[in-house]
């Protein structure tokens, strides 16, 4: 396909590939305790069914939020003295995500600082079925499902064959939660900062969708256009802090080297 010989489309990829895996680690947290509640032989399995079904149901959702934001044409307008703005069904989903965006990241990053989030043990129950496993895995993934797919659409938004290369994404990153479920979630266990780099990510994100809906909308305020933001900035912020942090992650290793054989 032309769509895989520009380099937006590889940029945009690896980028969103990686924020939906950093972004499913709750999900898989939580996926781990629902299969928990079977008996050992039946986890793996309750856990690769679940995830397979719950990777299905987010394609699903994608197609459905990929067709209400192709939806341009204004449904009302608003004209007053300091503000006048075409709004559409795209831009209301754009500028609501954005705000469910921020909202969920600056919460996520207050309780990470704060040391409140805290997980509860959930005890083995033994009136557990196979199947209620299942549905309680495809529930929990759906309701993790919004901020990544939102994620998508904020990252994808503009860009030819955005919803193939949103499909792509998710496909690997579900892929990647299946196989290495146990890894990725020590790994970032043990680099709490991956995990506040991606929520920082999304508040970035957040406002490029409030930007983006306000842009399309023909937003003018106070006699001013709302410009779109360049994703080509949002790439780049997104590659220097992650190689950032992967050199200090590094430096940190190097340093425990020097120090045990001292």
């Amino acid at each position: 396909m032309e769509i895989f010989l520009q380099v937006d489309t590889w940029v945009a990829l690896l980028t969103l590939t990686f924020l939906e895996i950093v972004l499913g680690i709750d999900n898989i947290i939580f996926i781990s305790i629902s299969a928990n509640k079977l008996p050992e032989d039946k986890r793996r399995k309750a856990t690769l069914i679940g995830l397979s079904l719950a990777m299905i149901t987010r394609v699903a959702l994608l197609f459905s939020v990929s067709y209400l934001v192709a939806l341009k044409d204004p449904i009302f307008t608003i004209d007053t003295s300091w503000l006048k703005a075409g709004v559409s069904i795209q831009s209301i989903i754009l500028f609501l995500g954005g705000l469910f965006l921020l909202y969920k990241s600056t919460k996520e990053i207050r309780e990470k600082v704060e040391e409140s989030h805290q997980m509860e043990e959930v005890k083995v129950e033994k009136n557990s079925t196979f199947s209620n496993v299942i549905f309680q895995i495809i529930l929990i993934d759906i309701v993790f499902s919004f901020d990544s797919i939102l994620t998508a659409v904020g990252m994808t938004n503009g860009i030819e064959g955005a919803l193939t290369i949103m499909v792509i994404a998710v496909v690997i990153s579900m892929i990647i939660m299946m196989g290495f479920a146990n890894p990725v979630n020590k790994f970032v266990s043990k680099n709490p900062t991956i995990q506040m780099l991606a929520l920082s990510f999304l508040i970035l994100i957040g406002f490029m969708l409030i930007a983006e809906g306000a842009h399309l909308s023909n937003t003018i305020i106070f006699n001013n256009s709302v410009g779109s933001i360049p994703k080509g900035y949002l790439y780049f912020a997104i590659a220097f802090s992650l190689g950032v942090e992967f050199l200090n992650m590094r430096i940190v290793r190097n340093n425990k080297k020097k120090s045990s054989k001292k």
